[in-house]
């Protein structure tokens, strides 16, 4: 058995397993009942409201800091803290820090998703920390500027500005300087973009581990994407446009390997574990990038959740909690 086969494991029962594009995973009939029901649960949390794209990013935005939107509001963390650092030509960016109890172990960059358009970094903080608590490391997450107000290269420049600081100064700010990085939807797709940013620009090729979740690998459409329902299960083919027209702009190649990492040169990037339902709209980027990755000659696992929509491991959902266990753990064991 190959290392990169060892590393796959069928997230139903957690053994090895050669084939990590086991056909049995991808079939209706992999689908629990409990997890059809919370889908169906999760559609009528998310259906009805208005769409972003026709009361603008805004609106949207202070409908959804108002408790008003799809989903709930994350609680925030009582031991987080913020911190300003310097990005590009001066401007600042924040990071959100939540420490662990006793010395840390690693430092964790996160990169929130939300379409490049939404989200914030204290959103995040009920996952990271369970992350913080089940890996011993601080968890530092990017606070970058959204589209469309801060189209490319904003959110790209934020994000390297943010890993650059955190190779400089992680050892005298949190007494380590092992990194990891990692993100969900649009967060995965900057962290993919930040490995790259800081091999090319910087000559770092440091980080220990990446978590990317069910990142957009490709604004031309995969497959998946171009395939997709129009109106899909919190996000559909319709969405994923609106997104990709907010931050990307005119004239910019949609398959430039900075917007688009499935067409960057991947070699001298970390270990990675990449996330995914079999649901998702994007589930063709995490499978084509997992092969890219492995081909580069890097170190991977493919993690493949049968019924799973996008951003199932944030909701309530029966897939939940093994997913996340299994990000958990191969963070941890990053670190050695």
């Amino acid at each position: 058995m190959s290392e990169a086969a060892k590393a796959v494991s069928d997230p139903r029962s957690g053994k090895a397993t050669e084939n990590p594009f086991d056909p049995a995973l991808f079939r209706p009939e992999a689908i629990s009942a409990e997890q059809r029901a919370a889908n169906e649960a999760f559609r009528k949390a998310v259906t009805g409201g208005p769409d972003w794209w026709d009361m603008g990013a805004a609106a949207y935005r202070a409908l959804v800091a108002s408790g008003r939107g799809p989903l709930p509001l994350a609680p925030k963390s009582a031991r987080a803290r913020t911190i300003q650092i310097e990005g590009k030509g001066g401007h600042k960016i924040a990071l959100r820090v939540i420490p662990p109890a006793k010395a840390a172990t690693g430092i964790y960059m996160h990169i929130h998703g939300g379409g490049l358009v939404f989200g914030t970094a204290e959103g995040a903080d009920p996952m990271l920390e369970r992350i913080v608590e089940n890996t011993g490391m601080v968890a530092t997450s990017v606070e970058y500027r959204l589209a469309p107000e801060h189209p490319y290269p904003a959110a790209w420049e934020d994000c390297e500005s943010a890993a650059l600081w955190l190779a400089k100064n992680g050892k005298p700010e949190f007494g380590t300087d092992a990194l990891t990085i990692g993100g969900e939807s649009a967060g995965a797709t900057l962290s993919a973009a930040t490995l790259l940013r800081m091999r090319d620009h910087h000559g770092y090729t440091g980080f220990r581990a990446a978590n990317l979740s069910y990142g957009n690998y490709d604004t031309s459409m995969t497959p998946s994407q171009a395939l997709a329902p129009e109106r899909g299960l919190l996000v559909g083919r319709l969405s994923i446009r609106k997104f990709a027209e907010a931050y990307l702009p005119k004239g910019v190649d949609p398959r430039d390997p900075d917007v688009s990492p499935l067409y960057a040169r991947l070699d001298q990037m970390p270990p990675a574990i990449f996330t995914v339902g079999t649901l998702d709209p994007l589930l063709d980027d995490s499978l084509f990038m997992y092969t890219r990755w492995i081909a580069a000659g890097n170190q991977a696992e493919l993690a493949v959740y049968p019924g799973g929509p996008h951003v199932f491991n944030m909701a309530p959902m029966p897939l939940s909690p093994g997913a996340n266990a299994r990000i958990d753990a191969f963070l941890k064991n990053a670190l050695g």
